[in-house]
């Protein structure tokens, strides 16, 4: 074992559980360590379960490998009803499906699935859709011999003929860059190993430029240049971004004019730019960071495009010439409004779009570039999701833009921004006899506790009862101004269809109303996250939306921080929890500098270094809040190689909740020792795990079959 300082400071370590044989005969896995005294502004407590981050070493593999054969063992009554839904859950999808193919460059690109296939084929045609399908990456050729494989990224040169794709084989993003020759199929031998996803190629057609993280913390710390052709020992380091709280990453605009290079971290922003023509050229900054300033770049004609935060909480839109950032050359095209928060843009010839909130939904507002013609995309329906789609062409009056609702399956139009009129392109396809209509979606506002209004968006099959007997599952993220969307899903017919209400709970922490409503939900307001989400709750069984005795929760990685706060503060209201990759040991990660995230978060959550931080966290970081008292029933997933919550987060929480929680409901901890972060990577194993968290809720709620409503 290693020895470390710091917070947690390992002293020694013994590990005992009851073994294979035990776990299979249902009795839990106990670890029996030495407890470890930590000490931090006065402030001693124990962690006994710290050995758990040794990754990699046998004990620890073996006791995660035990808590999964206990939570087989205690699942094993719903098999049967896993396999019902797995069945139910592929029954629906379309499996030889494709995406609509977008124009980019004389090619028309797309996505498509093979029956059977657990991995996309990326495909194109030259000039036409009834030209003949060429195959740019056949995923499931590529993740032959790995248990877990994702593309998590493509680009293709200017001209054509070159495809370099990252690829991650772990699941902890840390990717391989190579290169495809698509005039003959040939990969080439360049390789570039232990990178980020992020990769753009320069307007040569041979130089592409890509990023480098640190592997111990994952920080995408360089941007490096790579000529195809020369060994990847010769590559040039670009641009190297020391201070730790920023992230660095390239890009292209729209136009292919400039390469950007951008630094970020949660309050501030950089840029730098560089003719797309002149790839050993020097990046200059289009502006340089300042404090509390976040913008976001883009080109067109001779300007640069910003939308900013620069005196506008909600954000602006101005413009300025290229080489000319001042702000006495600004120029406002937006400007802000305290009710609409501007998220992004879309640049065309002819026409701006830009991407809104309004009133808790997303809203797509187009112009001219003189300002005329302005108007918004309007939808019917109480809640939903409108957000453009793929784009690539700016010479065109079509603006492709996706639509959806937690009845209405993921749409596809076509939007003439000319003429008004909207061509539909595809929806996707439910099959088994789905109908839209036979589902009910409502927009609804819940009083918090101290007078907030929080938005609920749900839906429930048409004939549920809404007396207060029908079981309710609430889901929440709340943090980073992410927005829990009210869009669709198939596999959540499942539940629907057995008599669930499902809701989302738009809690402070998002950016739903606006970026005062995430500011109300981070560093010393984070506790109006947690009791929004308890007050949605309380408000939902009050108005019979949900029966007090099935009542559930769900929320993954900042949205299992959520979970396991609302275990702790209100044990009593769930019948079950289910918490994914569960960001829960807020304490101890926010200390140590050396794991993924923590130096660019401490203004999302504080810095525990400094004591009012460190008291405020500790007092609703659910780990440390654990108390002997009766939980709900939980389930909580983990990914051994997750790059964003370390795995022994949740195995940690799980183990302390073992050791001190006083009832016999289920405490389940299942870790994917072959995934990080986002799960399984094939389409069949993530159906096959959404069936084994539906068979805990349902088992929970008493059901099994389908219910037939009039």
């Amino acid at each position: 074992m290693k020895t470390r300082t710091g917070m947690a400071l390992l002293t020694g370590v013994l590990l005992g559980f009851q073994g294979e044989a035990a776990a299979q005969e249902a009795t839990p896995p106990v670890a029996k360590v030495e407890p470890v005294e930590l000490v931090q502004h006065g402030d001693t407590r124990t962690d006994p379960y710290y050995w758990m981050r040794e990754r990699g070493h046998p004990d620890v593999i073996a006791y995660l490998e035990a808590e999964n054969a206990y939570t087989e063992a205690m699942t094993a009554d719903t098999r049967a009803l896993q396999e019902r839904l797995f069945e139910e859950i592929r029954g629906r999808t379309r499996e030889d499906d494709s995406s609509v193919p977008y124009l980019h460059r004389g090619f028309y690109y797309s996505t498509r699935y093979r029956e059977g296939d657990q991995y996309p084929v990326h495909v194109r045609k030259r000039g036409s859709l009834d030209a003949a399908e060429e195959v740019l990456l056949d995923v499931n050729e590529l993740a032959e011999g790995h248990a877990y494989y994702s593309v998590s990224s493509q680009s293709v040169t200017n001209d054509g003929n070159l495809l370099a794709y990252a690829a991650d084989t772990v699941g902890r993003r840390i990717n391989t860059i190579r290169f495809k020759d698509l005039r003959t199929g040939e990969t080439l031998p360049d390789v570039i190993e232990d990178v980020t996803s992020n990769l753009v190629w320069a307007n040569d057609d041979r130089t592409l430029f890509y990023g480098r993280k640190d592997l111990q913390t994952l920080r995408s710390h360089q941007i490096w240049r790579h000529a195809l052709g020369t060994p990847v020992s010769e590559d040039v380091l670009v641009y190297e971004e020391r201070d730790t709280e920023f992230s660095t990453r390239v890009s292209k605009t729209k136009t292919d004019a400039f390469l950007l290079i951008s630094s970020s971290q949660t309050l501030s922003t950089e840029t730098r730019y560089l003719d797309a023509n002149d790839p050993t050229g020097t990046f200059r900054p289009v502006l340089e960071r300042e404090p509390d300033h976040e913008y976001e770049v883009e080109h067109f004609g001779e300007h640069f495009y910003l939308v900013t935060n620069d005196g506008a909480k909600n954000f602006r839109l101005v413009r300025f010439p290229v080489g000319s950032s001042g702000r006495e050359h600004w120029e406002e095209v937006i400007g802000h409004r305290p009710d609409v928060y501007l998220q992004g843009i879309e640049v065309f010839r002819d026409h701006l779009v830009v991407r809104e909130r309004f009133e808790g939904l997303s809203r797509l507002h187009v112009r001219r570039w003189d300002g005329s013609d302005a108007h918004d995309l309007v939808f019917d329906e109480p809640a939903y999701v409108a957000s453009w789609s793929t784009n690539r062409e700016i010479d065109s009056s079509l603006l492709r833009f996706r639509y959806e609702s937690m009845q209405t399956p993921s749409t596809v139009y076509d939007y003439d921004m000319d003429s008004r009129e909207r061509t539909l392109l595809k929806q996707d396809e439910v099959l088994g006899g789905f109908s839209p209509d036979d589902y009910v979606t409502e927009r609804l506002t819940a009083a918090a506790r101290d007078g907030a209004r929080v938005p609920i968006s749900l839906v429930y099959r048409k004939g549920t009862r809404i007396d207060g007997s029908s079981p309710l599952l609430l889901s929440g993220y709340g943090s980073y101004g992410s927005n829990r969307e009210p869009g669709f899903s198939a596999t959540r017919l499942s539940l629907l269809d057995r008599g669930f209400v499902y809701a989302i709970a738009h809690i402070r922490g998002s950016a739903t109303l606006g970026r005062e409503w995430y500011e109300a939900g981070k560093l010393f307001n984070k506790k109006n996250t947690f009791t929004d989400f308890v007050d949605v709750a309380d408000f939902l069984v009050a108005e019979g939306y949900a029966d007090p005795d099935r009542l559930f929760a769900q929320g993954g990685s900042a949205g299992g921080l959520l979970m396991g706060a609302v275990v702790n503060m209100r044990p009593e209201l769930w019948r079950g929890v289910i918490a994914g990759v569960p960001f829960v040991d807020v304490i101890t990660t926010m200390l140590d500098e050396s794991i993924p995230l923590t130096t660019f978060e401490w203004d999302e959550w504080g810095d525990p270094r400094e004591p009012d931080d460190y008291d405020y966290m500790l007092s609703y970081s659910p780990y440390d809040q654990v108390e002997a008292k009766e939980y709900p029933n939980l389930l909580i997933t983990a990914g051994y190689h997750d790059s964003q919550v370390q795995y022994w987060e949740p195995a940690k929480w799980a183990a302390k909740l073992r050791a001190l929680k006083t009832d016999d409901n289920l405490l389940l901890l299942r870790t994917q020792m072959q995934a990080g972060h986002s799960g399984v990577s094939g389409r069949y194993e993530r159906y096959r795990e959404t069936a084994f968290q539906y068979a805990f809720l349902l088992k929970l709620a008493g059901l099994g079959e389908p219910l037939t409503m009039e």
